[in-house]
């Protein structure tokens, strides 16, 4: 059992609270480290490493003379360098003029602009880092699906024919050949959905015949976080038997029938564990990504589906990992961007921006599906706190880097008065998008 996925039965809405905290004090930790480490390597002295803002809970002193500690709101963190004035890296002007210039140097402030810029930096990089490395992690042990379809194990089904078996290697579903799961795919498609389908497979070198269920059963494989599916208590593993009393055989006879009722209630027949519920859910209007990078209004119930078998997979080395963890990493940045820039011309909802009550329901849910999919989650969220980190906006990372460029080009920084204004004008509008992003996770349905 995982032990994860077994404890939100002790309490929702703390256990929600919880794993909430922890997915973001791992995502927190690891953007201050990456400002600490290279600060550190930097030549450039931090007085204070903290997780969180107000009250200090917990502490100790290292021995380079920094205090590493945790606070009582667990909402960020900050690393507070030599000669800053806060936890936001003001300039403390008074206690560095003091300073002499070896000091000086061992300030932010004080510090060659390469270093304050590879300091500021790092953090979001660490935050890609920390995803690219668990993607990768992810990939290396779980593997990479092979194209040709080889039934690693049948998912269990209430099929009332079940004569494929683990080792088996697809060659035709009703007549037609396939070569890849893709090719199985296609297939799928062109035939009617039935209780069973003959299969020709390739087993211990002989070409059998043997019956089985759709390609592509109505079967739960994911559960998307705050859907409708997760909403009405349906999980990974349930097999979607019925809809309004109709008999259906394959996942897209669900989806036809939920694009068709537009939004009306759906009552469900769902096999779980050799028992059958009734279920009823509505449907959601959402903004789901095109392959042409924009977006399209559906109506879903957030259920992914999949094959009625396991594939086989093979063993991806490390080079080969990372790359697709870099891919991943990747995808999740564009698809973010592409998001953003179609709420602000209006392509999309602004509801699709989630503050953190949004974050911690999705953290719950993903908890609740176990510890890999809570881990993966962890992995995204970082991906996109590195990427707003980004953001040109004072106060934030990207902000700070603006005024390095501004340094660069004219040859010295902005004044005091000037970057305090715009710390100010930053704060306003974090603090101003942060109560949209709450009003979204109170009202958008």
């Amino acid at each position: 059992m995982d032990i994860l996925g077994a404890l939100p039965s002790v309490g929702g809405l703390a256990f929600t609270i919880v794993v909430f905290i922890i997915a973001l004090s791992v995502i927190v930790f690891v953007h201050e480290f990456g400002h600490y480490i290279v600060g550190r390597w930097s030549g450039i002295d931090a007085e204070v490493f903290s997780i969180g803002f107000g009250p200090v809970l917990l502490s100790r002193m290292d021995r380079r003379g920094t205090r590493w500690q945790v606070a009582a709101l667990p909402f960020g963190g900050y690393v507070k360098f030599l000669g800053d004035s806060d936890a936001a890296s003001g300039r403390d002007g008074a206690a560095i003029e003091s300073m002499d210039d070896s000091r000086k140097r061992r300030t932010m402030h004080g510090a060659p602009l390469w270093a304050r810029s590879a300091t500021v930096a790092a953090g979001p990089l660490f935050n890609f880092a920390m995803s690219i490395l668990v993607f990768a992690a992810f990939f290396a042990i779980r593997g990479v699906a092979i194209e040709e379809p080889v039934i690693a194990d049948l998912k269990p089904l209430p099929a009332p024919v079940q004569e494929l078996e683990t080792g088996d290697v697809i060659r035709a579903v009703e007549g037609q050949e396939v070569a890849s799961v893709i090719d199985l795919r296609e297939a799928a498609q062109a035939i009617d959905p039935a209780p069973t389908v003959t299969y020709e497979v390739e087993r211990d070198g002989n070409l059998v015949e043997a019956r089985g269920p759709h390609p592509f059963p109505p079967i739960a494989d994911g559960v998307q976080p705050r859907s409708a599916a997760q909403s009405a208590g349906l999980r990974p593993g349930d097999v979607i038997m019925s809809v309004d009393g109709t008999e259906i055989h394959a996942f897209d006879e669900l989806r036809a029938h939920v694009e068709a009722r537009e939004g009306a209630a759906l009552d469900l027949g769902v096999w779980r564990d050799g028992e059958m519920l009734d279920v009823t859910l509505n449907p959601r209007s959402t903004d789901v990504p095109t392959a042409d990078g924009g977006f399209e209004q559906r109506w879903l119930i957030g259920l992914s589906g999949g094959s009625f078998f396991e594939s086989q997979t093979r063993r991806a080395g490390p080079l080969e990992a990372l790359a697709l963890g870099t891919a991943q990493t990747g995808t999740i940045i564009q698809m973010s961007l592409s998001g953003l820039y179609n709420m602000i011309v209006g392509t999309i909802s602004t509801c699709n921006l989630q503050g953190p009550i949004g974050i911690a329901e999705v953290s719950g849910a993903t908890a609740e599906q176990g510890l890999a999919s809570f881990i993966w989650f962890i992995a995204v969220l970082s991906t996109a706190i590195g990427l707003v980190n980004l953001f040109p906006i004072p106060v934030l990372d990207g902000g700070h880097l603006v005024f390095h460029a501004y340094e660069a080009v004219a040859g010295r920084p902005p004044s005091d008065r000037v970057v305090n204004a715009l710390m100010m004008t930053g704060l306003v509008l974090l603090v101003s998008l942060m109560v949209f992003a709450v009003t979204n996770d109170l009202f958008c349905p």
